[in-house]
């Protein structure tokens, strides 16, 4: 292995913790995941969640659209439910 080798960070398979953190509460909390059902992509689940619940973050306070999240990784998530 060379030692200008690099490899990317990641968090729990995710682009980094924000990203994983948004998935897991879309992935394991009812309501949050009947809401994701409803939508084609991560944009416009976090368009509702902000303006139609008022609901800015993840219950622990990651920002539905923190400047980190990595939405390719987050439309795929909501793709996949």
């Amino acid at each position: 292995m060379s030692t200008t080798q690099t490899t990317q960070a990641t968090y729990n398979g995710y682009a980094n913790y924000e990203t994983w953190n948004a998935a897991l509460w879309i992935g394991n909390e009812y309501s949050l995941y009947k809401i994701a059902l409803r939508c084609e992509d991560y944009a416009e689940f976090q368009e509702l969640m902000i303006d139609h619940y008022g609901m800015s973050c993840t219950p622990d306070g990651v920002l539905w659209n923190d400047s980190e999240l990595n939405h390719d990784e987050l439309d795929e998530v909501i793709k996949e439910l």
